[in-house]
């Protein structure tokens, strides 16, 4: 391209990378606060550089080769909207990388934080939880997160997606983590007749109708199946709460990411002492225990 001609240096591409983005008015929520932040990793990561440690090479000049590498993801990210996750095939939680592509959302969840401290307080000993469920799976990550908090869990993860199941068998592979993850296709509850868990999360579809009608062109290319839920963004919700004490037991505990619907849940559920958690952006996890199910499912 003629106007990346004088590029040289990494220092160079990465104002360039950043000056592109900002004029293209991309959407940065799959990871990346900012172009800056988004331009850093995707410039690192096609160079094969550290993601942590970008001083050290600023001024580095670029051979002709890796110009052109550079040069094309900046220009799909720009022209496709594609999610850097996307056009890299890896989504980071903390410190766990995770194999990606269109088949499932990018792992964003508010779950990661929770999970690193065992749940604490609201789970007293991660020792102690031996049967644990991760409903809407997608791409395995909060299975495999579960496996790491509760090392002597064994961990069933559901998705109604064959395809997204088949990403996850892949990331559960990579962590060797197959005698302890158990990938099962359902619809929520469908096909886990008979099983009870300490511990169920939930990160489901919960974007309102009007929500997904004003998605920026980023989610687009994230299957839809894991995102919509009617109207109020509640469909999947509703039944979760309906069935889940089923499943639970007792003293058992049910934890549901929900975003920004607080205020949905709580006037869906009037009287319900739900236990909310504080998150980044609000309080987008709400908590319950199996007996509290029990008498809403009565």
């Amino acid at each position: 391209m003629p106007e990346t001609k004088n590029l040289l240096t990494l220092r160079d591409w990465l104002r360039y990378a950043v000056s592109r983005f900002n004029q293209a008015g991309l959407f940065f929520g799959h990871g990346s606060a900012d172009a800056y932040d988004e331009a850093a990793y995707l410039l690192l990561h096609t160079l094969h550089l550290p993601l942590h440690r970008l001083e050290p090479f600023l001024d580095a000049r670029l051979t002709a080769e890796e110009c052109a590498a550079v040069a094309a993801i900046i220009g799909r990210r720009v022209r496709e909207r594609i999610p850097a996750a996307y056009l890299t095939q890896e989504a980071w939680l903390g410190d766990f990388r995770f194999y990606v592509d269109e088949r499932v959302i990018v792992p964003r969840s508010y779950f990661a934080a929770l999970l690193e401290e065992g749940f604490a307080p609201w789970i007293s000993d991660p020792e102690n939880v031996r049967n644990a469920l991760d409903l809407c799976t997608g791409s395995g990550c909060l299975a495999i997160l579960m496996a790491q908090a509760f090392p002597n869990a064994h961990v069933d993860a559901v998705d109604i997606s064959q395809a997204a199941l088949e990403v996850a068998q892949r990331n559960v592979a990579d962590y060797r983590l197959g005698q302890r993850i158990a990938l099962i296709q359902s619809d929520l509850f469908a096909h886990l007749k008979g099983r009870s868990y300490d511990l169920i999360v939930c990160n489901p579809p919960y974007v309102t109708a009007e929500a997904m009608r004003e998605l920026p062109a980023e989610y687009r290319h994230e299957p839809e199946l894991a995102l919509a839920a009617g109207e109020d963004g509640m469909d999947v919700v509703r039944r979760l709460l309906a069935e889940a004490a089923k499943f639970l037991k007792s003293g058992g505990l049910l934890a549901v990411e929900i975003g920004h619907n607080k205020a949905i849940v709580e006037r869906e559920f009037p009287g319900i002492n739900f236990i909310w958690v504080d998150t980044p952006g609000g309080e987008g996890v709400f908590l319950i225990r199996s007996e509290q199910l029990v008498r809403l499912a009565a």
